[in-house]
């Protein structure tokens, strides 16, 4: 049975990912932001273990975890957590700025500096859920976009620091999919959000879940998915 920590269970591809592991009987760690999440989560996955830590104040990170029981072995580390905010450049101020660093990318590679010994003990997988937006920049979409091409350049020096510890590395790079960060920028863009326009989550943790059951001779080091319609 594998174990696994996963971000953004709570909704869209993490929570999606988070019932396929479950249903099929793998160990779940579930990081909630605070004490109440934790309480839903575990509710949602029965025999589930949880972790707090606020992912949007990386800084913190390692104290939480300091005051909990980290677990002695990971198989996998899947961080499929993230937030949006749009806006010309011209407009944006720092806070936007540091809000979309902090949680897309600083916190995972918070996270995956403390997990690495259980990783390289497991020769486990780190996975990062990407967009296609860590692949190109658009209008409005600056600091998202800086977020995630920052995450795609972690995950490569990860992937070759990493390599003589047999720890394998993923990108996953999903298009506009049906979830509630979705329905956040349809907002902000001012548009009609229609979630059947999009990928299911469930086809992305498909390719996610794909990935981390490839035999140990086998890596996918870039996955992109785009909707079929």
């Amino acid at each position: 049975m594998a174990t696994h920590l996963i971000t953004g269970a709570g909704s869209g591809i993490g929570a999606a990912v988070a019932r396929r592991l479950h249903a099929r009987g793998d160990e779940l760690i579930l990081l909630a932001r605070d004490a109440g999440r934790a309480k839903e989560l575990a509710a949602r996955h029965p025999g589930a273990r949880t972790l707090v830590g606020d992912l949007a104040d990386p800084d913190r990170l390692s104290w939480a975890f300091d005051k909990q029981s980290m677990p002695d072995r990971l198989d996998s580390l899947l961080h499929i957590a993230g937030i949006v905010d749009l806006g010309p450049i011209g407009e944006l101020r720092p806070k936007t700025w540091h809000q979309q660093l902090n949680v897309n990318l600083i916190a995972p590679a918070e996270i995956t500096r403390h997990l690495l010994p259980q990783l390289r003990a497991s020769r486990g997988h780190v996975v990062f859920v990407n967009s296609g937006a860590g692949l190109s920049a658009h209008a409005e979409w600056g600091a998202y976009a800086a977020s995630k091409h920052g995450l795609k350049a972690l995950a490569d020096s990860l992937r070759n620091e990493e390599h003589p510890n047999g720890v394998r590395v993923t990108s996953v790079y999903p298009g506009r999919t049906a979830s509630p960060m979705q329905a956040k920028v349809h907002s902000q863009e001012g548009k009609e959000y229609v979630p059947a326009r999009f990928i299911d989550p469930e086809s992305v943790a498909t390719t996610i879940v794909m990935a981390i059951d490839l035999p140990p001779d086998a890596e996918v080091n870039d996955l992109t998915v785009r909707p079929g319609k």
